[in-house]
């Protein structure tokens, strides 16, 4: 429709690989989905289903020389970031497209001050003078709620607690106020209190920039807290996409289904065991062509479980792998 706004980002059949003894190796198979201006929208499965990789592919971080993007597009801003030169890529990443990552104390180096670190941002992407980019630099650390930013950016990385450390890799990313952000995982090391704080402070900054998220991680209720839309990805490939409500109200995989029902709820009794999914991810190298959550539950010797399963569009905005024995269209 004319109507329609463009997504900010839209990835199309995104495919990503690592060189091996074995060969090139899939951990991103035809991934596609799109985020719009101003929403978050949230990447959840098991660990090794593919979400890391998925982020670091949108900018073109993968360990070199092995990862290799091997075919799909990546649209920004009406921008191929996979076919972008290594100047363009260079200039929005850490730009216009800003990286929270996983555990800040390897995001950050320890043997440099924070000043120098955050402050190395502006320098390098805004060309700001020494003393201007310091000074911006502490407006940052002010802006993320860091009690004494201008004694903050003196201390090294070792001498501030793990929250103070997440707050710093977002002061990082945010420096340039960057159009998105991708967030993996920002606050998997945390305490619940902690976590939080730094979910709450990422939703008011959200607010104040006007900026789209990109939001990593396992925890559902974290999923349900703060996105617009949620992508499940299992084994390197989504097999579901809605919204956020629709997804929790009608989850039509069984992966994803799986995944609602190990949540624990208020009337959960007291000591009783989580219901898990059975089985075990295949290893990178054993996937099969077909349905892989099949391939999880022993399902592999029909030619329903040998071949693809559809992506398709079941009802407006929910998308979902139509394998004849994982989709379960709801009553």
């Amino acid at each position: 429709m004319s109507g329609e706004t463009k997504p900010l980002l839209e990835v199309d059949k995104l495919i990503s690989s690592f060189e091996t003894e074995r060969g090139l190796l899939r951990a991103v198979d035809q991934v596609s989905f799109s985020v719009s201006a101003g929403k978050t929208v949230g990447i959840v499965g098991e660990s090794g289903c593919g979400k890391s990789v998925t982020a670091m592919s949108l900018i073109r971080l993968l360990p070199q020389p092995a990862g290799k993007i091997l075919g799909g597009h990546v649209h920004f801003k009406g921008k191929d970031l996979v076919r972008a030169s290594d100047a363009e890529i260079h200039r929005i990443r850490g730009g216009d497209i800003g990286m929270i990552f996983q555990e800040p104390m390897s995001a950050l180096n320890p043997v440099h001050r924070i000043g120098r670190q955050v402050s190395e941002v502006f320098r390098i992407h805004k060309k700001m003078s020494k003393k201007d980019a310091w000074d911006a630099a502490t407006e940052m650390l002010q802006l993320v709620r860091i009690p004494a930013p201008e004694k903050r950016m003196t201390d090294y990385p070792h001498q501030l607690s793990g929250g103070m450390r997440q707050r710093i890799v977002i002061a990082l990313a945010l420096a340039c106020r960057p159009s998105l952000v991708i967030a993996d995982e920002p606050t998997t090391a945390l305490d619940v209190t902690v976590q939080a704080q730094i979910l709450d402070l990422m939703a008011r900054l959200q607010d104040e920039m006007h900026m789209s998220i990109i939001l990593i991680t396992h925890d559902l209720g974290v999923i349900a807290e703060t996105c617009d839309e949620v992508v499940v990805m299992y084994a390197g490939r989504v097999v579901e996409r809605a919204g956020t409500e629709e997804l929790f109200e009608n989850p039509l995989h069984a992966y994803t289904r799986g995944l609602l029902a190990s949540i624990p709820t208020l009337d959960t009794p007291s000591k009783s065991l989580l219901n898990t999914i059975p089985g075990m991810v295949a290893a990178l190298g054993e996937h099969t062509h077909g349905c892989r959550f099949c391939q999880r539950m022993g399902r592999i010797t029909s030619r329903g479980t040998r071949e693809r399963p559809g992506f398709s569009e079941v009802s407006p905005g929910h998308w979902v792998e139509t394998c004849p024995h994982c989709y379960h269209p709801s009553a």
